[in-house]
């Protein structure tokens, strides 16, 4: 397998979390998004949307877009399962990703905080409280989701990780990147990320341990 990834992706940390969990190795390939590298003809040809992740997994077509990589992973090496044996179940973990990774996601990512520097001219103020709100908007709705919720547990539905935690820890691990926003304002969401960040498979592979992470972030 290779994984295209750059360092401070939200969508690339989901990724490489459920491959850890999944016991799979990835060669890792990176990017600088910020340089343009996902603009080369060679990385358009695997991914026309130019963005990461892209996964590729021998001789097969590339994956991308994040939350289908994950259930192709889900679908291709099972065990450990990253979504509940019940239909129920798995249609409230795949609500709680969605809320982060398609709700809240797409307004924080490099080409939308770009637009809005060189063509709308916003300054830095106004693009961060932009990035706030749309951070804390699907952490507040994810804290909604998970407080007073039998089916929550150790982690966002029952006691071992699923797709629902990955992008939870992602999307928070995001705005204390971007933006330093803590989420102790959300208790039930700050006591997942905190179980979480205690396994191996979230921990190793945070931002901050990437190979294209910068020495001071």
């Amino acid at each position: 397998m290779k994984l295209f990834s750059y360092w401070r992706s939200q969508a690339t940390y989901r990724v490489r979390i459920a491959l850890a969990i999944k016991g799979l190795d990835a060669e890792l390939t990176t990017l600088d998004l910020l340089k343009g590298d996902q603009f080369a003809q060679h990385y358009r040809a695997l991914n026309p949307e130019m963005v990461v992740p892209t996964l590729i997994d021998g001789d097969h077509p590339p994956l991308t877009q994040s939350l289908a990589i994950l259930e192709f992973l889900e679908e291709q090496y099972p065990d450990p399962p990253l979504l509940p044996s019940e239909p129920y179940g798995r249609a409230r973990v795949r609500a709680i990703a969605q809320v982060v990774a398609m709700d809240a996601h797409p307004f924080i990512v490099p080409r939308v905080r770009k637009y809005l520097e060189q063509e709308l001219k916003l300054d830095e103020a106004t693009r961060t409280k932009w990035l706030t709100h749309w951070l804390e908007t699907g952490t507040r709705a994810v804290e909604g989701m998970l407080a007073h919720e039998p089916r929550t547990g150790r982690f966002c539905h029952g006691d071992r990780p699923t797709i629902a935690d990955l992008c939870l820890v992602a999307h928070l691990t995001s705005a204390q990147m971007l933006c330093g926003v803590k989420p102790d304002a959300y208790p039930t969401a700050a006591r997942i990320f905190t179980t979480c960040m205690q396994l191996d498979a979230f921990a190793k592979t945070h931002p901050r341990k990437q190979p294209d992470a910068p020495a001071a972030a």
